[in-house]
């Protein structure tokens, strides 16, 4: 059987999710392919020929050998749900989407894995797509203590355009709108995901705290900029406007993508002031990938930024007219360009 799954690119809210904020992603049409069957014996053979390796390991296998073994930690996951395995399997990887790039490789990859997992069990079980999102969020970032939020396994479980709350429930909604072609430019530069998660969550939570020590009513989620900030100082300051700043701007975007016709224009220049907040309050931007956007901007792009961790990666671009000269735009300062659409979420060829 197969079963394949999206990349994703998010619109609004960048950092913001591990802040318990909600985000607003869309999956895009470059997509992971898991092509597998089940085997006489209990070994999981994994072929990976995009990273030309293959990994294999017995399915009863289930202590962790590195870091982020996902593929072990999808098989415990399953279990813990009640679902049993009396034999291995054999799987052939491939993947559209550039790999390291804040396009969610690795989330495709475990929602894709989850999901062929639930057909491969002995008590085979059809789970939701939501279902399959947080079972994922809990294979790759809750067993190994990772620092990043849910909204990469959701929005490629679910597919299309989702606006996603963290607190003080999960809420998932989907958006029915369709902005058209977006331009992702990868700069081939490696992203530094787990550093910089690390350094802009942990530093904000610090800020967090500092603002509840002198504002007891304060909630991230609805406060304004009138609240005691005498304890901070003026970088602490500078993180914690453009925190609110971009929490707001994310609120006029969803207001304006749930309108039947939503204004293009309005749509690029937030998403252009984002990337201003993302590139100097975190510093999360690279030169490459300023020249990028420059580029794009400057060939009929509505609006660019850069999407996932930061320090390297991709950024995308909107164009919903003339997407192929911001493609050879963004190629002419180095980026590798694919022309994207907002595509479904995961699914199964049986």
């Amino acid at each position: 059987m197969e079963i394949s799954t999206p990349g994703r690119i998010c619109l609004f809210g960048e950092h913001q999710d591990y802040l318990g904020l909600p985000v607003i992603a869309m999956a895009i049409s470059l997509r992971v392919r898991i092509v597998g069957k089940k085997r006489k014996d209990r070994q999981v053979i994994l072929h990976k020929p995009d990273l030309k390796t293959t990994e294999n390991f017995l399915i009863d296998d289930s202590s962790y050998v590195k870091k982020r073994d996902y593929f072990r930690s999808g098989i415990n996951i399953c279990k813990n749900e009640g679902l049993e395995f009396s034999n291995g399997f054999e799987c052939y990887i491939n993947s559209d989407i550039p790999i390291q790039a804040g396009t969610s490789s690795s989330s495709a990859i475990v929602v894709s894995w989850l999901h062929f997992l639930s057909y491969m069990s002995d008590n085979k079980i059809i789970w939701t797509k939501e279902k399959i999102g947080e079972l994922a969020y809990k294979a790759e970032v809750l067993e190994f203590a990772e620092p990043g939020g849910m909204m990469d396994q959701f929005s490629t479980a679910m597919g299309g355009m989702v606006y996603i709350e963290s607190e003080p429930k999960r809420y998932v909604k989907k958006i029915n709108t369709s902005l058209g072609s977006f331009v992702l430019g990868d700069s081939c530069q490696k992203k530094e995901t787990i550093t910089i998660l690390a350094r802009c969550k942990n530093l904000r939570f610090d800020i967090i705290n500092k603002i509840k020590a002198r504002n007891q009513d304060f909630d991230l989620h609805s406060s304004q900029l009138d609240v005691d900030l005498s304890n901070l100082s003026n970088m602490e300051k500078h993180l914690f406007y453009n925190t609110i700043k971009n929490r707001d701007l994310l609120k006029e975007a969803k207001n304006e993508l749930e309108k039947d016709n939503p204004n293009h224009h309005i749509i690029g220049n937030l998403l252009n002031e984002q990337h201003i907040i993302l590139r100097d309050s975190l510093g999360i931007s690279t030169n490459k990938i300023e020249s990028m956007i420059n580029a794009a901007n400057s060939s009929g792009a509505l609006g660019c930024k850069i999407n996932g961790s930061g320090g390297g990666g991709c950024m995308f671009a909107f164009a919903p007219e003339n997407p192929e000269r911001v493609a050879k735009a963004i190629e002419s300062v180095g980026g590798k360009s694919y022309i994207v659409y907002a595509d479904e979420g995961t699914n199964a060829l049986i």
